[in-house]
């Protein structure tokens, strides 16, 4: 397995009856439990980050809002880090780097949502500090998005955003061959 497995905002707001739910967010996140369940079986690093929206006229994540909770599918247990952020990018403004740095974590798989936004801002910006990414293709899920009147559907928006990221940024693989390849 790889060093250390992050979860980005898998939180109730995206999942059905939230503020913002995100098409495919309970395969996703079945996906991210299987990640989940091996990387605690292997004793490896887990962190759990969580989303609180903190600029004027958010509408979900909203602090202490049970949608702004990490879903119980993935839920954290007690050893396992969870960092709060308020910016798509979750080094920004947190531990997360100081975190990896004293775990000697430098290789990362990385999964949750949306796959345009969060997953994208954080590989980035893993790569740009030095870290091998690997992206949980099918543990991340996004939602359709407007561009100039014209609909793009979530399998789009996500298959654009693996494809860019699959070269240079990280190796972009289903949670089986980050599993069967021991990644």
């Amino acid at each position: 397995m790889s060093d250390c497995l992050i979860l980005v905002d898998l939180q109730n707001d995206y999942f059905p009856g939230g503020m913002m739910e995100l098409v495919g967010i309970q395969e996703a996140a079945g996906k991210a439990q299987i990640l989940l369940n091996k990387f605690r079986e292997t004793n490896s690093a887990i962190i759990h980050v969580r989303h609180v929206s903190a600029r004027p006229g958010a509408t979900f994540f909203l602090p202490e809002t049970d949608g702004a909770k990490i879903n119980p599918i993935v839920s954290p247990r007690g050893n396992e880090i969870v960092i709060v952020k308020n910016y798509p990018n979750s080094f920004r403004e947190t531990s997360l780097l100081e975190i990896l740095k004293s775990g000697k974590n430098n290789n990362l798989v990385i999964c949750g949502a949306m796959s345009h936004m969060c997953i994208d801002a954080t590989t980035r910006a893993a790569f740009d500090l030095g870290f091998n990414c690997v992206v949980a293709e099918d543990a991340c899920a996004t939602r359709d998005l407007n561009f100039k009147n014209k609909v793009i559907r979530a399998s789009e928006v996500h298959a654009s955003f693996m494809a860019a990221l699959s070269a240079p940024y990280a190796r972009v693989l289903s949670a089986q061959e980050i599993i069967g390849s021991g990644t």
